[in-house]
């Protein structure tokens, strides 16, 4: 039996009872052979209530051995106060750049049964399936400085500094031109070098590497903002779009309401794959948060936590069966009206947290066993 070494991170709010309806699943896989090897750590605000940190430095040095890393969702009104150092998102963060996951993917898929929960019109939304790839370990993020600087006469002066240096755009440019190669040959690169100096060499080396290394894809580019607007008026006309950290994390969720529901929407963080052993560092996780306001009360969706399990399987585990079928089982499931609370419709059947991980359980089992 093959050993696939998985670290569960289910963090604060809703994510462990997201996390338990995904351990189900290992449960299965690992009844079929699979052999996933877990251990449990903490993240965010139950790290910070542990050990004073958003993650210590022995449960890193486990995110850093794993095979792949799966994460729940991290803070609440409970830490507000506490020094922005060890905020509970900076757990987030460190393990981002500590495993220089530098390509965020972030597809935005609308199910059929789905369509009519999207904000926008059915036909708008009916049938879509975009993939945003967010540049994940530089930009405003991490570039310094960044400071706040008491100026007297009551005062202060708050700095954050965009950095982007060729390399990185480069590589997440060649990864963008990749994946279009596996969906429609479509990329759309999206910058504001309108305003920003990062935004002008943004477009250019992306311009170079489509023309030098991928002429076979098309390349189109987009101001950020224009690009948010058009998610809204026909997010159709993309295939997979790429942009910086800051841009990124805004575009994603605007095109995770295209789909009904941040709570149906799944991410992976990658980093480049090792030379000598083709291992990628790895890390998937919801979008939605940690959604303090319903934590607890078993009403949670957890198909984004289900979903960000069937991209580990896809991308880290070479799974590639087993993801399909725990999508088919996904959509099998909502095509049968079974809905959680933030997707429900007239005429469905609202369930919770676990009997909605119990339906997408059952109907993997009976796809595995087919």
């Amino acid at each position: 039996m093959a050993q696939r070494k998985l670290l569960l991170l289910p963090g604060d709010g809703i994510g462990p009872e997201t996390m338990h309806e995904v351990e189900k699943l290992i449960a299965l896989l690992n009844g079929a052979g699979a052999g996933f090897e877990t251990e449990t750590a903490l993240v965010g605000g139950s790290a910070f209530d542990a050990h004073g940190a958003a993650i210590s430095d022995a449960d890193m040095a486990l995110a850093m051995a794993a095979d792949a890393v799966l994460f729940g969702a991290v803070g609440g009104p409970k830490w507000d106060g506490v020094p922005y150092e060890v905020r509970p998102e900076a757990g987030l963060l460190r393990l981002r750049k500590d495993m220089a996951l530098f390509a965020n993917l972030r597809p935005a898929i609308c199910y059929p049964a789905l369509a009519d929960a999207s904000s926008l019109k059915r036909e708008l939304v009916d049938g879509l399936d975009l993939l945003i790839l967010r540049e994940l370990t530089g930009g405003v993020y991490f570039g310094e400085p960044k400071e706040i600087t008491d100026l007297g006469n009551g005062q202060k002066r708050g700095v954050d500094t965009q950095v982007y240096e060729t390399y990185e755009i480069e590589r997440i440019a060649r990864a963008a031109f990749e994946l279009a190669r596996t969906r429609r040959g479509h990329v759309t690169s999206m910058e504001k070098r309108n305003v920003m100096k990062t935004g002008v060499l943004w477009n250019e080396v992306v311009t170079r590497i489509g023309r030098d290394e991928y002429p076979d894809v098309r390349l189109d580019h987009m101001l950020a903002d224009a690009g948010g607007m058009q998610l809204v008026r026909a997010p159709k006309q993309f295939d997979v779009i790429v942009t910086d950290n800051l841009f990124g994390d805004m575009l994603s969720d605007i095109a995770a309401m295209l789909t009904g529901s941040l709570g149906m929407l799944p991410s992976a963080s990658l980093g480049a794959a090792d030379e000598a052993t083709g291992r990628r560092r790895a890390l998937y996780e919801p979008v939605h948060g940690s959604a303090p306001d319903i934590a607890g009360t078993g009403v949670a969706n957890p198909i984004a936590m289900i979903a960000s399990f069937a991209m580990m399987l896809r991308y880290s585990f070479a799974m590639t069966g087993e993801a399909d079928a725990l999508e088919a089982a996904v959509a099998e499931v909502l095509e049968s009206g079974t809905r959680t609370g933030d997707i429900m419709a007239p005429g469905c059947r609202q369930v919770g947290t676990g009997e909605m991980g119990d339906a997408v359980a059952a109907a993997f089992a009976r796809r595995l066993g087919a």
